[in-house]
């Protein structure tokens, strides 16, 4: 089911869009204080975060978790119900960063094809996913959410299987967690992070959807989805995460 769009006469004017490029060519973004802000604070990080994308940590739990195709995953299938989802309160945080005009704003760029979802889906649900902000060959990941174990990082190993087939360069996490840094991410200065955005200028090989496309196209078996011989858009993933630069 997608989600609804928000009222438009409830919905502040979005962030231009070109506006919300520039920004993020200049490692900045936007944050709001609570979801009915209309007004929003733009953050440069002292420390930024990143995915290397040939350093993303594939645990044996996940490896058999994604082979086994649990989640049905897609990209770009309904951004709107991602973004809706990410933006709802949780136990750690009782406000949301994302702002009603923030939602508007990635909306909108997601219709000029700057922004991407992945989500994952149980029996027809959606369980879990992420969006975040695409320009040149970086994406920028905003938000994540899970309702079932695991559901996020199937997402974010699909995001990166689906990155390095389409030519990019740089993921971008924003801020260093634990969670992040289990999975590979590492951390550096803004100045450093800036240098590997101006590397990563001109357009990917692919798009984000053309590329989990291509991963789809990956033949059904009857063998044991356990065997990585086995060829099934699972075992591709893996194997495209498990591949050398």
């Amino acid at each position: 089911m997608h989600a609804p769009p928000p009222d438009p006469a409830a919905v502040p004017e979005p962030i231009p869009v070109e506006l919300l490029l520039h920004a993020y060519r200049a490692g900045v973004f936007p944050m709001a204080d609570h979801r009915e802000d209309d007004e929003v604070f733009w953050v440069e990080p002292r420390e930024r975060a990143i995915i290397p994308l040939d350093g993303f940590r594939l645990s044996k739990s996940l490896r058999k978790l994604i082979r086994r195709e649990r989640f049905a995953v897609t990209v770009d299938g309904d951004f709107d119900a991602v973004i809706d989802a990410c933006a709802q309160p949780r136990e750690e945080h009782a406000e949301s960063w994302i702002s009603l005009r923030i939602e508007a704003s990635y909306r909108a760029l997601h219709r000029a094809g700057h922004a991407h979802s992945v989500e994952c889906r149980l029996d027809g649900e959606l369980v879990g996913g992420l969006y975040g902000v695409a320009f040149d060959r970086v994406f920028c990941g905003e938000s994540m959410f899970s309702r079932a174990d695991n559901a996020s990082k199937v997402a974010l190993a699909w995001l990166v299987a689906c990155m390095r087939a389409a030519g990019y360069r740089v993921l971008d996490c924003q801020f260093m967690t634990g969670h992040l840094a289990s999975l590979g991410a590492v951390a550096m200065p803004q100045a450093r992070y800036l240098e590997l955005v101006a590397n990563a200028r001109g357009a990917p090989e692919r798009t984000l959807p053309e590329a989990w496309a291509a991963f789809l196209q990956a033949p059904a078996s009857g063998s044991s989805p356990d065997s990585p011989s086995a060829p099934s858009p699972g075992n591709s993933i893996v194997q495209s995460l498990t591949q050398t630069s």
